[in-house]
């Protein structure tokens, strides 16, 4: 082979980035991961963004997924700083007659809380959570032959519905609500195909393995793979915006921890036509508008059940919920969106100074968005917590195109690198036999923007890294 500068580079920080130069690293290959900010991370930063000792997670926070990853959790991660905090309640979904709905590690006690639905619910969800160690490496990647069919035919058929649909296997409101807060992660209408996929995903990871706050913040997980990748012998350089091929040291191959749209800028030239068409028709979906709270105080939730959690699913009913993220779906700003709301300071005493807290929340708009929702956001949450205003003492905001400033795979404000619908759940960013390898020889996409999705699990990474250890250097 040819002598180069690097055997890889990888271009972007984020988890998929990182879980892409350790895959390539662990088989004693030259790596350089580049990073265009001075500081790794990509979605997983933490930062004083209110007042001095309040420590906020800039994009993710609570990580189910990154505790379920196939990849991560085959990693030592716990030996270079990672440390995971586990709430007792998952998540809660409360209601306006003060009541709440939870998400708890054992799948029968929630479905037990859940009163006439308890036979429903298990139904739902217990061959799910049976099933998930062995099917999970099938999801989490791209499409192909399961290594369990019939397990994942029987996942599938939950999966392919729209959460509208499997909806109607409840009766109560507060079985109904519980699921429309998982779904609602989908950023889309509930009323599409496959919106149940990630409630189900998310429910199984909270049964199996819990929604883990990381201590001292989602950045703790990117300076764990960083430090590990450098074990390894690899090596990191940030401040390094790339912004064409050019500028890269010669590599056998290189990965892009990036969405088409910047992909399309960096390299566009070297694509295919069909290849360069797929990318300008990939579709990115809903925008999130982003607070963060510096409080005097835990958030009084009226249910003392959202007062244990990690997470909390704040937007009443699921009429009300799919309403709301139909409404924005269609361009408008709903007056009570949904709003998923984190209050890691709970459980993280590193968070914030001795008896404050902080707490971070985001609601779906239109891609592109710059209305300001914050008092929206904050009228939902008093809606739950009276008493929550007053105990405010800084804020601060990301619209739309903020997000997307601070990170270019947010475009729009999609924080999941596109929309993963039906038309997108396999096929992003176009339809190819691998969905990581461009048309372009060396050339490979490792971001969000392709299966399995967004998240911070670094699956998306990993498979492409595998993918270009087949092709280029032969390995695997």
């Amino acid at each position: 082979m040819e002598k180069r500068d690097y055997d890889a580079v990888v271009v972007g920080s984020g988890p998929n980035g990182l879980a892409a130069a350790i895959t390539l690293q662990q088989q004693g290959l030259s790596v350089l991961l580049l990073e265009a900010r001075d500081t790794i991370g990509g979605g997983t930063r933490t930062a004083e963004l209110t007042l001095p000792g309040f420590h906020h997670d800039v994009c993710s926070a609570i990580l189910p997924m990154a505790a379920t990853s196939p990849f991560f959790t085959t990693l030592p991660l716990e030996q270079y700083g990672l440390e995971y905090l586990y709430p007792p309640v998952e998540a809660a979904h409360p209601f306006d007659d003060g009541s709440a709905a939870v998400l708890k590690r054992s799948v029968s006690e929630t479905a037990r809380l859940l009163g006439a639905d308890e036979g429903a619910y298990l139904s739902l969800m217990q061959q799910v959570v049976a099933d998930w160690p062995l099917i999970a490496k099938d999801i989490l990647g791209p499409l192909r032959f399961p290594q369990y069919p019939l397990r994942m035919a029987r996942f599938g058929l939950k999966a392919l519905p729209s959460a509208a649909t499997i909806s109607k296997r409840f009766t109560t409101e507060k079985a109904k609500g519980l699921w429309a807060g998982m779904t609602a992660h989908s950023i889309q209408p509930l009323t599409n195909y496959t919106t149940s996929a990630i409630g189900l995903v998310l429910s199984a990871a909270g049964h199996l393995y819990g929604w883990p706050v990381p201590k001292g913040g989602a950045m703790s997980v990117a300076n764990a793979l960083a430090k590990y990748f450098e074990s390894l012998g690899g090596k990191i350089q940030t401040g390094f915006t790339v912004s064409n091929l050019r500028q890269l040291p010669s590599a056998h191959a290189v990965l892009f921890d990036v969405t088409p749209k910047q992909l399309m800028a960096i390299a566009g030239d070297q694509f295919s036509d069909l290849y360069k068409w797929q990318l300008n028709r990939y579709r990115y979906g809903m925008g999130v508008f982003k607070v963060d709270w510096a409080l005097d105080g835990p958030i009084p939730f009226t249910a003392p059940e959202c007062r244990e959690a990690g997470t909390v699913h704040i937007g009443n009913t699921f009429k009300e919920i799919a309403a709301s993220e139909q409404f924005a779906a269609s361009g408008g700003h709903p007056q009570r969106p949904f709003v998923l709301l984190a209050q890691q300071s709970l459980f993280d005493d590193s968070r914030a100074p001795a008896g404050k807290h902080t707490a971070w929340a985001y609601c779906h708009v239109p891609n592109g968005s710059t209305v300001d929702m914050t008092n929206i956001i904050e009228e939902q949450v008093e809606r739950f917590a009276p008493g929550f205003k007053k105990l405010i003492l800084a804020r601060h905001t990301y619209n739309t195109l903020e997000l997307q400033r601070y990170n270019g795979n947010y475009v729009g404000g999609d924080i999941n690198g596109g929309i993963i619908d039906l038309g997108q759940l396999y096929t992003r960013p176009a339809l190819r036999l691998s969905p990581y390898k461009t048309s372009a020889k060396g050339i490979y996409i490792c971001s969000s923007s392709t299966p399995p999705g967004g998240g911070v699990h670094g699956m998306c990474g990993h498979h492409a890294a595998r993918q270009a250890l087949r092709h280029v250097f032969k390995i695997g």
